[in-house]
């Protein structure tokens, strides 16, 4: 049933059939109730019909887009009215020579140029011009709105995909850093660490690619990226994160989380020179999910620090992704910094 009626939508000239048979139908019946005779005003819609679709085809395809769409109002106007009265004389010599003589012969009495009858006759034929212009108009917008939408959804899925990428080298040459520090030192753990990196850009390059995924894939993402990051510092580094609620059928944008992780090590442990800590806590609702993360910070000196890329990153990320579905607050405290993300799912 579907597929039939998005044909008869499809369907051009079928459209236009039905619109000239609705029109035949209605003023046919109209005017008939008040005349009493059906027959003649049926027969006098069908001779008038070829006249009044040349005016309105001529307007729809001709003028519309010529003159009216591009905003030329009055010369739209003028063109308007000169096909109306070229029609409306049509149209008078039509009813002079087949309808006059036929059902008004005392209308013959008048002449054929008798302006009033003619301005009549094109007037006449206004309100099926300006129905058909009407809905034409709609479709107009209608096209050019549903072209807008497309082109909006299409420049906010390329500024996404663009964010995300930025995400992928920022990170990588953060991690690489770790991965040289601890090459530096000779440390035994450098092959666990590239172990763990490897599984990292394999989420990044092959689980990311679609608008959201489990929630417990990203949980699993920054435990390790959390790893990563207590080989580098050892014991001076402790690291919390807990989870609360289920994670395994809740979804999320993917690397969301990430950047205020990395803010965490970037502006605190990497700061601290004693011990320093970082607390991740994520608890999923059935419709929301609050993200925490705060960790410890040495001593600003009255130094305001500014946002980093991956900050400016991720927000931009959520006003596109989650509008008006997320509260970010971001509290930078005398000793710990701390970041709230709640986002409605």
């Amino acid at each position: 049933m579907k597929q039939k009626s998005d044909w008869i939508f499809r369907n051009r000239v079928l459209q236009h059939g039905l619109f000239w048979l609705a029109h035949l139908v209605f003023y046919g019946t109209l005017y008939g109730s008040f005349m009493e005779n059906y027959a003649q005003t049926f027969t006098e819609e069908l001779v008038y019909m070829p006249v009044k679709m040349v005016l309105t085809y001529f307007t729809l395809y001709l003028l519309l887009p010529r003159f009216l769409l591009p905003g030329q109002y009055m010369t739209f106007f003028l063109w308007f009215l000169l096909a109306s009265f070229v029609t409306g004389v049509v149209q008078r010599y039509i009813a002079y020579t087949y309808i006059y003589p036929i059902y008004y012969p005392e209308a013959l009495r008048d002449p054929f140029f008798y302006f009033p009858k003619i301005i009549k006759t094109f007037a006449g034929m206004y309100p099926v011009t300006f129905t058909a212009v009407a809905i034409k108009l709609l479709k107009y917008w209608y096209t050019n709105q549903k072209a807008q939408q497309i082109l909006k959804q299409e420049k906010l899925q390329a500024e996404l995909k663009f964010l995300k990428t930025q995400i992928h080298p920022h990170f990588l040459f953060n991690t690489l850093n770790n991965l040289y520090a601890l090459t530096l030192k000779k440390s035994d753990k450098a092959p666990e660490t590239v172990l763990k990196l490897s599984e990292l850009i394999n989420y990044m390059l092959y689980e990311c690619k679609s608008d959201e995924v489990p929630l417990s894939k990203e949980v699993k993402f920054i435990r390790n990226y959390a790893d990563i990051e207590k080989m580098r510092y050892g014991d001076k580094l402790d690291i919390d994160i807990r989870v609360t609620g289920d994670v395994a059928d809740q979804t999320i944008a993917p690397l969301i989380i990430l950047p205020f992780v990395e803010n965490c090590f970037k502006h605190g442990a990497s700061e601290d020179l004693q011990q320093s800590w970082v607390k991740v806590t994520i608890d999923s609702h059935p419709d929301h999910v609050v993200i925490k993360v705060e960790n410890s910070k040495a001593g600003d000196n009255g130094h305001v620090r500014e946002e980093g890329i991956g900050i400016q990153n991720v927000k931009r990320r959520l006003d596109l992704l989650y509008p008006s579905k997320h509260e970010l607050k971001i509290m930078n405290g005398a000793e710990t910094f701390l970041v709230i993300l709640s986002i409605r799912i």
